[in-house]
């Protein structure tokens, strides 16, 4: 059974941009997976099968609206094909790194069917004390009283 991505996992990139995948998510996502831009500031790493399910959604929006081509655009021009090297590790561009200004101390986080890459600082500043009453109060609009935690 497939329990998705989760866990928090604090790794640095070497001086190459290489960054070691957690062993974890090796194994869900395979030899070869896909990294894309997200709309938070952080980096959103797709399985082969988790990327064509978003492709598929993506693309069943109605492209004769310029706000969706935007859209699409800016998903599919900053995802990116990565292969995991013997070690473990992947190369992580320059490009995406100064997107979400990852410099050398990244957490990756698991979210149920994807993984996020953060810059260890832009991570803590996103999951500060103010969180937990923020994401108590998320809970509260979003859960009906049947679904306990």
């Amino acid at each position: 059974m497939n329990r998705g991505f989760t866990g928090e996992y604090h790794h640095s990139l070497d001086a190459k941009g290489r960054l070691i995948v957690p062993a974890r998510f090796r194994d869900l996502l395979g030899s070869t997976f896909r990294i894309g831009v997200s709309l938070d500031n952080c980096l959103t790493v797709y399985s082969d099968e988790g990327w064509e399910s978003f492709y598929e959604k993506l693309s069943a929006l109605p492209q004769n609206r310029p706000d969706t081509r935007k859209l699409v655009r800016y998903f599919t021009s900053g995802t990116f094909d990565v292969e995991v090297d013997r070690q473990g590790r992947i190369l992580l561009p320059q490009k995406a790194r100064e997107k979400v200004g990852i410099d050398k101390d990244v957490v990756w986080i698991g979210c149920g069917t994807k993984a996020e890459i953060w810059s260890e600082e832009a991570y803590g500043d996103y999951m500060n004390e103010d969180s937990r009453e923020e994401i108590s109060a998320i809970a509260a609009n979003l859960l009906d009283e049947h679904f306990v935690i």
